[in-house]
Parts: structure tokens; sequence; C-alpha cells
């Protein structure tokens, strides 16, 4: 997980892109609020870099897609901060952005964080976390066998 909050099915994102899974596969966390640090859910090469959303290659090719918010992209930066370059290589736990939900939130739009593997039939992910449970910044979330 990028961030501590409550796990939510993807399907429950209020984003079509997401929620029909036009993207791929995943999970989405709805997070805590406050000044936060969006982490790196796989160690792997940073190949895009926005303020709201990053995607990591890693080793094994999968490309896993975070996307801090719904719409945020319309905020133009304000309220994220990245951390890190794009190219960079990470870790996962690495901090990729700081952001604050409150200020996403302020704005209107839901402050959801979706993480979906890109490219990725719909039945090759594994959940391990039940919809409605907490989860911890860096716990499994899923497998995926893409």
């Amino acid at each position: 997980s990028p961030a501590a909050g409550t796990n939510l099915a993807v399907s429950d994102v209020p984003d079509p892109v997401f929620s029909h899974g036009l993207v791929g596969p995943g999970v989405a966390v709805v997070p805590r609020g406050g000044l936060q640090q969006a982490l790196a859910p796989v160690s792997g090469k940073l190949v895009k870099l926005h303020p709201h959303a990053y995607v990591i290659v890693a080793e094994t090719g999968d490309a896993v897609l975070v996307h801090l918010g719904v719409d945020t992209v319309h905020m133009q930066g304000a309220g994220f901060r990245t951390l890190v370059s794009e190219s960079d290589q990470v870790q996962a736990g690495d901090a990729v952005v700081e952001w604050d939900p409150d200020v996403v939130a302020a704005t209107g739009r839901s402050t959801i964080c979706c993480v979906v593997v890109l490219d990725c039939p719909a039945g090759r992910v594994r959940d391990h976390v039940a919809a409605g449970e907490q989860v911890s910044p860096q716990q499994v979330l899923f497998e995926v066998d893409c």
C-alpha cells in the first residue's frame, strides 16, 4: 500500500476509468488525512512521475500505477510535492510524493488512491485485503500473475 487508510474495491472508485478496469486491475485505498508521503508499492524504475500519479515498472516487467485522488490532475500540483525524479530506481517503501489528502478534499475531489497493474488481465490479481479493512503503508494489498 502506498498509504495508510481503508482498503476499497477498485470497482467502487468514483471514476469509470478505474472502476471499470480500463487501465488495469487493482485496489484502492481511502487514505487518512493530513500531510503524508505516498510510497512506492514495488521496486523498479519510475517511468512516469506527475505530482498526482506515478508508474513504476518492476523487474518482472509489470507496470504499477499509483494515482492519488480522483481528478487531481486538474489541481496542477497544488497540495503535492514530488520527492524523486522520473527514471529513478526506487525500492518498495521509498517515498515518491508528499501530499495532503485534506487539500484534495477541500477542492471537492475524492482522495481515493488507486493502485493498479497496467495492461494486465482482470483475473490475474489476487487480493490479500478485503474491502473495508484498515491497511498500513507497505502492506501487501494484492499479488499479480500477468
